[in-house]
Order: structure tokens, then sequence, then C-alpha cells
């Protein structure tokens, strides 16, 4: 471990160099990936002094031992051995975490597409819960959420709805998310009270920045259309929405939630960017064969991924084999005890893959 850390130490010095070199801060997409790594090594440094002190310390103490006879200084010179030596591996834990290479994805915002599935009206005011579920959830994160195009469900809820979120590590967290959800219930429109079972499909895309993928605009096609959503006589008179057809890949991306044509087309170009990055993300998944067999499969779209079983008040996720009897509490925003579990597998499998890198 002492080796491995060492080795990180000399990047980090690199790291620290380079991230104050003209050349690196005039190049925004160079500074920011070299801001990235340093912030991710700084963060094993810091616990690396911690392991490195605890070694020390025992160090001391042993000399303690050997040429002191008083017996309080031995008492505590054996009493910080003790302590260090029970430290010592609690710090290994985190520090074999922290070396995990993480993906550059993780640090990014994303754009999430919510969907009805099977189910008809059902679905559609599912997919209503879904969304009101993610966004109290990134409310409690500290989140910010922006609402990008949206079609009403015709007994309530939404047919599709699409919002951008931004934060701290929100892909990274809500990467898990992606694929099929399915609810258990009576629904509101069933006069014979069935449960019947209906799903909607969420993916979340990692957004792009503009050096992530380029979009010739030559290749896109622009129409303006009026706002069919409420909004008043402004929004729905005015050709102020803004559809982006993506003419090579076929890929359409809309906005219609701005009063301004510009800020909607921003938005839907901001999409668009995002799928397409997503689309090149899901190549590389496939072809990475270690990727493609874990829990998060970006390209497997129709995974089921959990189920929402109301008469029993239980949430499943299949990835995982994870039961809770806390339907309401979930559903109501608290996904947080779903996503840790799922990426303390993610993590636990991770740490099996790289085992001998450590």
């Amino acid at each position: 471990m002492i080796d491995k850390l060492n080795i990180i130490k000399q990047r980090f010095d690199e790291v620290s160099d380079l991230i104050i070199q003209p050349d690196v801060i005039s190049d925004q997409k160079k500074y920011i990936q070299i801001n990235k790594e340093y912030k991710d090594l700084k963060a094993i440094m810091d616990q690396s002094e911690i392991y490195l002190s605890l070694f020390a310390n025992i160090d001391e103490a042993e000399i303690i031992l050997k040429e002191e006879t008083d017996s309080e200084m031995i008492e505590m010179a054996k009493t910080q051995i003790e302590e260090a030596k029970i430290q010592i591996p609690e710090l290994e834990e985190k520090i074999k975490v922290l070396l995990i290479p993480k993906d550059p994805e993780d640090s990014k915002n994303v754009v999430i597409e919510i969907r009805a599935g099977t189910g008809g009206d059902e679905a559609s005011i599912f997919a209503g819960d879904l969304y009101r579920m993610y966004l109290k959830y990134c409310q409690d994160k500290g989140w910010k959420t922006s609402l990008v195009d949206s079609s009403e469900g015709t007994a309530g809820g939404f047919k599709e709805i699409i919002f951008e979120v931004s934060g701290q590590e929100v892909y990274g967290t809500l990467k898990y998310e992606s694929g099929v959800h399915r609810v258990q219930r009576v629904p509101q429109t069933e006069t014979q009270g069935r449960v019947h079972t209906s799903a909607s499909t969420v993916m979340v895309l990692p957004e792009a920045e503009e050096f992530d993928v380029q979009v010739d605009m030559n290749e896109v096609r622009v129409d303006y259309f009026c706002s069919s959503g409420p909004g008043g006589q402004s929004v729905n008179t005015t050709y102020s929405a803004v559809r982006l057809t993506h003419e090579p890949t076929g890929i359409v991306a809309q906005c219609q939630d701005q009063k301004s044509q510009h800020k909607n087309k921003d938005k839907a170009l901001k999409v668009l960017r995002s799928r397409l990055y997503e689309m090149e993300l899901s190549k590389k998944l496939e072809a990475d064969s270690e990727k493609r067999n874990s829990l998060v499969s970006s390209g497997d779209r129709s995974a089921k991924i959990r189920t929402y079983n109301y008469p029993q008040g239980r949430v499943t996720d299949h990835r995982i084999g994870l039961t809770l009897y806390d339907l309401q509490n979930i559903i109501n925003g608290d996904v947080s005890k779903l996503i840790n579990e799922l990426q303390l597998h993610q993590k636990t499998e991770k740490l099996k893959s790289s085992a001998e890198l450590i």
C-alpha cells in the first residue's frame, strides 16, 4: 500500500505543478480534466497523510517502550500502538475505495427523460410520480432542476417529461436509475379494485459540454412552433418552441418551457448534445465487457430494474435483489437508501476487479 501511495504522490506533485501552468489554464477542456484529477488525488493524499502518520506513531511508541522505564509513559505508548493498529485497516479500506478508477462521466450534470410505457393512463400517472420522486430527492441533495419539455397524460401525469439536474456528482449518483420502473397497484381508473401492472422508462443522460460533442449545425434542422403547454397567451401564440433534428442520426430534441425562443434553442441543443454523447458512451460500454456486465448498463434501455408494489408497500431493486418495505417514503423522495446500496455494490465489484492493482 505504501509503495502505491508513493507513486500516487509523485503524480499528485506533477498535477499540482500542471494546474498552475498558463497553457493549461488557457485550455478549458484540459484545465477541467487536470482540476478533476487534482481533486481526486488530493482526497487520496489527505487519507495517505493520516495513514502514514499512524505508522510513525507506532515507530515512536516502540522506541518509548524500549527506552522508557516510567510506567505511565509505557502505558501511553502501548495505547498508542493499539489505537493505531485498529485505525490502519479501516484507513486501508477507505484508501482502496479511493484508488478505484472513477468514471469520468460521474461528475457531470444530467438530463433525465421519463416516458410512460405499458399501462395507458396509469403509466402516465406513474411517470408523474417518478418525476416528483426525483424532484424531491434532488431538492434534498441541494441540486438544481430545470424543466426542458413535457407532454401531459390524458388522466394526469406525463406521457413524457424531460428535465435537467445540476450539482455535485449528479451522474455518478443518478446513473443507477436508468431502466424500466414497474408499478403494481390499483389504478385510479379501476372500478373493481384489481391490481394492475404498469411501467415507465427512465433514462439518465450525462450532460455533454461543447467540447465533449461537436455538433455541426449545418446537419441540424431547426423548426419553430407555438408551445402547447400552459404559459398564457405570450407562450402559446408566438413561435417560441424549438425542435432540433440531427439529420445524420435522426435524433430529435425539443424545448417549449421558456418564453424565449433563444433559451428554448439552447436547452434543446443541450439535450441533443447529451443524447449524441450518450449514444457514443453506450457504444463504448458495449465494447467494454467488464462495464457491460456491471449493473449500470446504459445500452440496455429495456432492462426492468425496479418494482414498486403498493399493496405490499414494498420496493424491489432486481439488480441486487434488495427489497425495502418503505414504499411511501421512497416514492416521496427518499431514494437514497436504494442508491446507496447500489453504489456500495458497484464499489465492491470494482474493488474485487482492481484488487491486484492495489
